[in-house]
């Protein structure tokens, strides 16, 4: 069966597990005070809305790229990654199988940091039109003359707060030092400088150029550690560097056909979220699974 056309999955069941959190795209699970399940859903979101349609396979391509740089990056940072080998699941779990397959991980609990810790190494989104109105990025002075999708000088840390719902807030480093303190927040813009350089010098010898990405982290018993997702096309910009060129915006490997659908149809960015064409789904979900394959040189594991 053509891949592209299997079905989404939209929606975990799972009605003896305790549901510890749902977000827009993830069902985390409780299994003991410890261990966490996460299930990452084959659903989408634009403009700060889940969509009533699925993108075939996303689910799947966030968890197995999250697991590659969760590998790759062992020896910067500890991660809060106990296994995603189905085998090693818990009895309990077995029945399960075919919905967790490839799109679940078990995790270490953590304590959470309050702040998504923000690298950006190209000039893009809302930095750009930051910089265009002030020439500063969340309070850093930038030089003048910089040009859309031009590479900083050096990658700029710009935290910002987690929201609930809607946008995140951008913070200054002043303020985060406020929120987890000088220390703490001078650890973690050293760690997220360190892992995405290291990231992002291998992603474009694959052809990627990461633009920008976001990193969470919290606090094990390993102290400060790794967590969530990893360097997806959800949580960062992927730019194909052969058709990169600074002065516009870029070509990405993530979901802008569908918000340049959504654009088309001319929706008012309120509920209820609109359906996609098939199409449209199916391009996007070609889009993720390439940006797997460029970073891994594998398939994905389905």
């Amino acid at each position: 069966m053509n891949e592209l056309l299997d079905p989404v999955l939209l929606q975990t069941d799972f009605p003896d597990l305790q549901l510890h959190a749902s977000g827009k795209v993830r069902d985390v699970y409780q299994l003991d005070n410890e261990r966490l399940l996460f299930v990452a859903t084959d659903r989408i979101s634009a403009f700060d809305y889940v969509l009533a349609t699925g993108i075939p396979q996303k689910g799947r391509v966030l968890t197995q790229i999250s697991l590659f740089w969760f590998d790759f990056l062992a020896d910067i940072v500890p991660n809060h990654l106990i296994t995603a080998d189905m085998a090693r699941y818990p009895q309990s779990l077995q029945k399960y199988a075919e919905q967790l397959r490839g799109r679940s991980m078990i995790v270490q609990r953590a304590e959470m940091f309050p702040v998504e810790c923000v690298v950006r190494g190209y000039i893009s989104g809302s930095a750009w039109k930051e910089y265009k109105a002030t020439g500063k990025v969340c309070g850093i002075q930038l030089p003048s003359g910089l040009r859309e999708s031009e590479a900083f000088p050096e990658p700029i840390f710009t935290p910002s707060t987690k929201a609930t719902s809607g946008h995140d807030e951008n913070i200054s480093f002043g303020q985060m030092c406020e929120i987890v303190g000088t220390e703490t927040a001078s650890t973690l813009r050293e760690l997220t400088l360190r892992v995405y350089k290291k990231a992002a010098d291998y992603a474009r010898q694959r052809g990627i150029i990461i633009a920008d990405t976001k990193f969470e982290f919290g606090r094990t018993a390993h102290g400060i550690t790794l967590a969530d997702e990893v360097l997806t096309p959800d949580s960062s910009r992927f730019w194909p560097a052969d058709k990169y060129e600074p002065g516009r915006s870029q070509e990405s490997y993530d979901k802008q056909y569908v918000r340049d659908y959504l654009e088309e149809i001319r929706w008012n960015k309120q509920p209820p979220a609109p359906a996609l064409p098939a199409e449209v789904a199916q391009r996007t979900s070609q889009k993720y699974l390439d940006a797997y394959l460029q970073i891994t040189g594998r398939k994905l594991d389905v």
